[in-house]
């Protein structure tokens, strides 16, 4: 069995939205501003997109208010480039639309509990797939609930996170909350390349860790600052 392109599965949804008489609804689970970035330049042309920061797996307050005023503040510059009808440096038309937000809880010490007994696993392994599930229920339990045609990540950017595990999870949470998960990988045709610019273009924060306590430890760094930075 082959295995699932994602990226072409997303071009035929895209296609199918383009031809809608209106655009179809979408609530993007961003997991930071760069990252992002990107996400946010690309389905703007094709969907009615409202942004949901749900990322309890960030521990320390602060960081979370940062990266949260960060997402904040790339928004409001993207939604000021569609009032002026002035894209710069933007792979932008006039398709663009304004983005939302839907307002996410923060509760550190749900992630806590989620992933208790996992503290030592390493990057990339249960404890982040424990991480995942978390991120992506809740995002469909919000695109449900509010009614929107579709929920995706921005997580699927990232070269070192893998898109196979977050597309069926974010398939498996579809199913469970009654909502219907857009699949994406964002990183290809250059897609991180892209969002990195983007972070350039603005001066996004770009953070050297993914978030959460135990990825701050020394072994854990090295992977995330090739991530993030």
């Amino acid at each position: 069995m082959s295995a699932r392109n994602y990226a072409k599965e997303f071009e035929a949804i895209t296609e199918q939205a383009d031809r809608a008489e209106k655009a179809p609804s979408l609530l993007l689970h961003a997991c930071c501003a760069p990252c992002s970035s990107r996400c946010l330049e690309l389905l703007r042309e094709h969907f009615d997109v409202t942004v949901y920061y749900y990322n309890p797996n960030i521990t320390v307050p602060e960081e979370y208010e940062h990266r949260k005023e960060e997402e904040l503040r790339l928004i409001k510059v993207l939604n000021s480039q569609v009032e002026t009808g002035c894209f710069p440096g933007m792979h932008s038309t006039e398709k663009a639309g304004k983005i939302g937000i839907l307002e996410a809880p923060y509760e550190p010490d749900v992630y806590l509990d989620a992933v208790k007994g996992l503290e030592n696993e390493p990057e990339g392994g249960a404890r982040c797939e424990k991480c995942f599930a978390l991120r992506l229920s809740k995002t469909a339990q919000a695109a449900a609930r509010c009614g929107f045609d579709y929920f995706t990540t921005s997580l699927t950017i990232s070269p070192l996170k893998n898109a196979d595990l977050l597309n069926r999870t974010g398939e498996e949470a579809a199913a469970l909350n009654g909502a219907v998960f857009l699949p994406s990988d964002f990183k290809k045709k250059d897609g991180y390349k892209r969002s990195v610019e983007l972070s350039s273009m603005f001066g996004l924060y770009r953070q050297n860790y993914c978030g959460c306590v135990f990825s701050r430890q020394p072994d854990n760094n090295i992977n995330e600052r090739r991530s993030f930075n």
